[in-house]
């Protein structure tokens, strides 16, 4: 093991990029739907190990001395989100005749910006550095702030955070409603790194002992929060949940909008599943509806009429606003609305934070003067709705509702039962096909619910649409590629573990301490050299 520690370490140029880059792609397959959180354990130690041995000039400025190592970092991020974010090229080929071109741009782009999150956590990590225990802290600490500033930064994209790979089953996934993805991600690359104390045998007792702790503090959280009785519901909801797997090359074409739409209300109108109620809600996906309500008023006639008493519908459709008025130009919303049994739309929702490029062009009037358009998800660019709230269901509950990708960011759903009972997420994930894309998004639905102790009713117009319970146990789902509904009672109890504030906090404490024990273990070293 030394010798292949010692060879590691002191490789160099194109070598050592590819081992990074290769050590990154392989820690993908601890994502979804891989779930082989195994791989973690051969691709950090891997980093530690090729940080050892980036140095830089020791009479350089500051830069020169981490750029080595901020080199390793980048090289491993652009493996990671390179073999984890390849599938965002398949929402090009839909339309390939016009975005083909963006292929490379979206595919190795993404890929090429987001390392730069793991470029700096390397170069965080290497200034607290140091040749024990110390250095996996250092790790810890990088990482998580890297990954805490990717949830925001350049309005934010914390896809396949380290931490998923640590929570792969619902026994897994509990501990998060206590650190937050914050603490998760650094808790889950200080484990994942502790192998590489192997080699050197320094400290490799100590990390042994916080290996087990810290494992068995995983597991054992796991086994008691799902074993722990339920909360006793105070309501109960009957829900029906639509796929209607429509074909994204029609989902805009005119001549076959009303089929679409005589497909989603003969699902929504079917008898209920044998042991289940009539659904006091039925939940569409997001821009299920396939034309503006404001150019066929009839829609919502027909909705009504479908619609018995005391139901309602959520649906994700396209909102116009304005554009009445000579000269006046219209503002298209991504929304969702509640629709009564009147065929009345209750109230409405508007997407908040919109997916750069796909539903608006960032600096659209330079771009577009470079024949750089939209290029996925909808015929027009859509404006950004001002805040979000709770849409008040049957029986009293309150539903917060995300679209699409909106549900992977976790302070953007925390969610305080006082506020609400349930999470709703409507998407679209067909722009991906049955590549990995849908199940991480998936996955990263499901630990919002853990987070915040609430149900989670997801529906996808082609798959992954489910119905998650508070401690992340799938009730019912529908596969990709699969039309149909499914009707399921959920029971609201309105629990939470604790609040979002205080699990911000404790993310923010474990941090904290990872950094507090590199840098004293840093001073220990250079003291002990001096």
């Amino acid at each position: 093991m030394e010798r292949l520690t010692g060879r590691i370490i002191l490789l160099w140029g194109w070598r050592r990029a590819l081992v990074a880059f290769l050590a990154g792609a392989f820690a993908v397959l601890g994502q979804a739907p891989y779930d082989f959180f195994a791989a973690c354990f051969i691709s950090f130690p891997l980093l530690v190990w090729l940080l050892d041995g980036a140095t830089g000039e020791a009479s350089g400025s500051l830069f020169r001395r981490l750029r080595p190592a901020f080199a390793v970092g980048w090289w491993f991020g652009f493996g990671y989100f390179l073999a984890g974010l390849w599938w965002i090229g398949s929402a090009l080929l839909v339309e390939a005749d016009s975005f083909a071109w963006a292929l490379p741009f979206a595919v190795v782009g993404i890929p090429f910006a987001l390392a730069f999150f793991y470029g700096f956590a390397a170069m965080v990590a290497r200034l607290l550095w140091s040749s024990d225990i110390g250095r996996i802290a250092a790790l810890a600490f990088g990482f998580g702030l890297a990954e805490w500033l990717r949830g925001f930064l350049f309005t934010g994209f914390p896809w396949n955070a380290i931490g998923y790979a640590a929570m792969p089953v619902p026994l897994l996934m509990q501990s998060v409603s206590v650190t937050g993805m914050i603490g998760m991600n650094a808790l889950a690359v200080f484990v994942f790194a502790l192998p590489a104390l192997v080699a050197a045998r320094r400290h490799l007792r100590l990390g042994a002992a916080l290996f087990v702790v810290l494992v068995a503090a995983h597991i054992g959280f796991g086994y008691v929060r799902l074993a722990a009785p339920e909360k006793p519901a105070t309501h109960s909801l009957d829900v029906r949940i639509v796929q209607p797997a429509v074909d994204l090359s029609e989902k805009w074409d005119a001549s076959v909008r009303d089929r679409i739409f005589a497909t989603l209300m003969g699902l929504s109108a079917e008898a209920p599943d044998p042991g289940h109620e009539k659904p006091q809600l039925i939940l569409w996906p997001e821009t299920s509806v396939p034309f503006l309500f404001t150019e066929r008023p009839d829609a919502l006639t027909a909705l009504g009429d479908m619609l018995g008493p005391g139901q309602m519908l959520i649906a994700g459709v396209v909102r116009e606003e304005g554009g009445l008025a000579a000269n006046a130009d219209s503002r298209y919303y991504n929304s969702v609305v509640a629709i009564d049994d009147k065929g009345e739309i209750a109230d409405a929702v508007d997407k908040v934070h919109l997916v750069p490029f796909g539903e608006y062009l960032p600096f659209a009037d330079l771009l577009e003067r470079f024949g750089i358009g939209q290029l996925v998800a909808g015929p027009m660019n859509f404006a950004a709705g001002n805040e979000r709230h709770a849409i008040a269901l049957p029986d009293g509950i309150r539903a917060l509702p995300f679209i699409c990708y909106e549900v992977i960011f976790p302070d953007l759903v925390a969610v305080d039962a006082t506020s609400a009972q349930l999470i709703v997420n409507v998407t679209n994930d067909a722009w991906f096909g049955d590549t990995p894309g849908p199940y991480q998004h998936f996955r990263q639905a499901q630990i919002r619910a853990v987070e915040n102790g609430l149900p989670l009713l997801r529906a996808a117009n082609n798959g992954i649409s489910a119905v998650v319970d508070p401690r992340g146990r799938i009730v019912d789902a529908l596969a990709i590629d699969a039309r149909g509904a499914i009707d399921v009672r959920v029971p609201i109890s309105g629990q939470t573990v604790i609040s979002p504030g205080q699990r911000r906090i404790n993310g923010m404490l474990i941090m904290l301490l990872f950094a507090i024990a590199a840098g004293l273990l840093n001073v220990r070293q250079r003291l002990r050299v001096n």
